[in-house]
């Protein structure tokens, strides 16, 4: 397979051990790889991660049980942390074992690289499990170059870049250690546990050997697939040792949403946020940081990241600046909030008090590419760490109350297709009143739309700038949300289905989706006063796409089965499913309506 793999493999001479006696003095004796990693657990941990390969055994002790054997004669009986999880002698090669399994678990379920042939990806296959496994164990490696004090027998200070241990130690936490130094310092060490043989090879995959990279780099958001991989593996292995569950953790993509934030934030410092203007503004860069209008800033990042079909995106603003700021992406006030508020002033003397979010500039722009600095002043209030429970626009509008919070994917049953499918989100099992009941007597009728018009409405830009929420705009935007697949069909994030043999729309979280997709909607229906995403509903059943009941209900109720268990759905049929569809999907084999 490789060459690597016929070479024939040496293993490391146990390192000598001094004759002193340890007794007495605190010290802990460093011991050789195969005792460290003899205990039944750790070898459980081996043959699974074996497992989790497609090598023989010879091949598997030369990519995988070298650098962990290296691991662990690296960081003998260190814990992973002082005081939160692995927090015990030989923690850190506990969680080092436990993630790396976790992480070549959740690989199987990807094709990497993403987006090439099936030839390529088989091709890089062992490469990118490789990688996958090699950025898990390196991961909080550098926490043993900057957050311990290591001192030998005879009063030296060892480094990990000296190499294994070969005297008594004992150990201490620095207390002046910075929290996320770490990340930055595993590039420091990862030559002590890959070597020339294992990085020239995968060297020669390119976006692999990128992604890896960027992961010794503490670049997470660069890093993709690889990044989330190993984010999830490592909240798997921390929610096990503090108790919690693994499946739920590995479910939650934490840097995956990261990334998407990130890459929101510099499309719309790109695209659409005006910086650095006169007067109103949507922020303004400094020399040391970059400020911007919380509301603005929330409402736009929201409604952008919904157009492109992410999902797990917070409902409230309180909420994206707490997503924001848990991912490290905000600097934070002096007593740890997100919120700061601070008073403007430009050079022509305008001058106005805001709520705002401070970034790192660096984390937008690249060296060279940063725009000039605001060349007024941006004076922090006295109550910057106070956090507002109202955040101010440019225009002096408050926050309107948060809307119904979207489903959160971490929450979906991932055992099989059945029980994901049980968990749809955004689907309540109880519907409010209103939406139950007939609103064509209160609602004045038009006239019905032949089933091509949809079509027709989707040829317009229904996410253009320009473009006003109404019916017709809603049922456009579905269309073109379907078609490229930023709007999930027949499955456990999907808000619609086909069933009976038309379009099945579920019932709010649908309509809550396309007015978190465009904030505008919430203006419209405040004239209205109503709830925005009733506003959406009520504009689109005028267009009596629908099918009602005998009664005169407009919601339907969808019974999900599966082997174990059943949830009823409430939302509306449609009279023509090519309101949506050119070719109809196959009905959802788990959903039957109820009459």
């Amino acid at each position: 397979m490789l060459t690597l793999f016929q070479r024939k493999r040496t293993t490391p001479a146990p390192p000598a051990l001094p004759a002193e006696d340890e007794n007495g003095k605190g010290l802990l004796r460093p011991e050789p790889a195969a005792t460290l990693l003899a205990t039944p657990r750790r070898q459980r941990l081996l043959e699974h991660i074996w497992q989790r390969t497609s090598l023989s055994r010879r091949q598997f002790a030369a990519l995988y049980l070298t650098p962990l054997e290296r691991y662990a004669e690296l960081v003998q009986q260190f814990p992973a942390s002082e005081s939160h999880h692995h927090a015990y002698p030989g923690g850190m090669l506990d969680h080092g074992l436990e993630i790396v399994a976790y992480a070549l678990k959740l690989r199987q379920s990807y094709l990497l690289p993403t987006g090439t042939m099936p030839e390529d990806q088989d091709a890089q296959s062992e490469a990118w499990t490789a990688a996958t496994a090699y950025a898990a164990l390196l991961h909080d490696l550098g926490k043993i170059a900057v957050d311990l004090h290591v001192e030998l027998a005879d009063g030296s200070t060892w480094h990990p870049w000296h190499g294994p241990l070969r005297q008594h130690y004992r150990f201490r936490y620095r207390p002046d250690r910075a929290y996320r130094l770490h990340s930055a310092a595993s590039g420091l060490l990862y030559h002590r546990l890959l070597d020339r043989e294992i990085l020239d090879w995968l060297s020669g995959y390119a976006e692999a050997w990128s992604a890896l990279l960027y992961m010794l780099a503490g670049q997470y958001e660069h890093a993709g697939v690889l990044g989330e991989l190993v984010v999830q593996a490592d909240r798997a292995s921390v929610a096990q040792a503090l108790g919690g569950d693994p499946a739920k953790a590995m479910a939650a993509p934490k840097h995956a949403l990261q990334r998407k934030l990130l890459d929101g934030l510099r499309y719309l410092l790109k695209e659409e946020l005006k910086l650095n203007q006169p007067q109103a503004s949507d922020g303004w860069l400094t020399q040391d940081a970059l400020w911007l209008v919380s509301k603005t800033v929330s409402d736009k990042l929201r409604a952008h990241l919904l157009s492109q079909g992410i999902e797990g995106i917070p409902a409230s603003n309180t909420a994206v600046f707490n997503v924001l700021q848990d991912h490290g992406m905000l600097q934070p006030t002096p007593d740890g909030k997100a919120i700061w508020r601070a008073t403007v002033t430009s050079e022509a003397g305008w001058s106005h008090t805001f709520t705002l979010l401070r970034l790192a500039p660096a984390l937008i722009w690249e060296s060279g590419e940063r725009p000039p600095p605001f060349a007024g002043s941006v004076d922090i209030a006295e109550d910057a760490g106070e956090r507002a429970q109202t955040t101010t626009t440019p225009s002096g509008d408050s926050e309107s109350p948060p809307p119904s919070p979207m489903p959160d994917a971490a929450s979906a049953s991932h055992n099989d297709g059945v029980g994901a499918l049980l968990e749809l989100l955004g689907t309540p099992d109880a519907v409010p009143a209103s939406a139950l009941e007939p609103h064509d007597s209160v609602e004045p009728p038009q006239a019905n739309l032949p089933s091509g018009a949809a079509a027709d409405t989707a040829q317009q830009a229904p996410d253009g700038a320009d473009a006003a929420p109404s019916g017709e705009h809603f049922v456009a935007w579905l269309r073109q949300s379907i078609a490229t697949r930023k709007l999930v069909i027949n499955d456990a994030k999907a808000l619609v289905h086909t069933v009976a043999d038309t379009v099945y729309l579920v019932s709010p979280g649908v309509f809550q989706r396309y007015a978190q997709e465009h904030p505008q909607t919430g203006l419209l229906a405040k004239q209205d006063k109503l709830p925005d995403w009733q506003w959406v509903q009520k504009r689109f059943e005028r267009l009596h796409l629908h099918r009602k009941q005998g009664s005169g209900l407009n919601i339907w109720t969808c019974e999900v089965v599966g082997p174990r268990k059943s949830r009823r759905l409430h939302g509306y049929l449609l009279q023509d499913p090519k309101h949506l569809f050119d070719e109809i999907p196959p009905n959802n084999p788990y959903l039957c309506v109820l009459e």
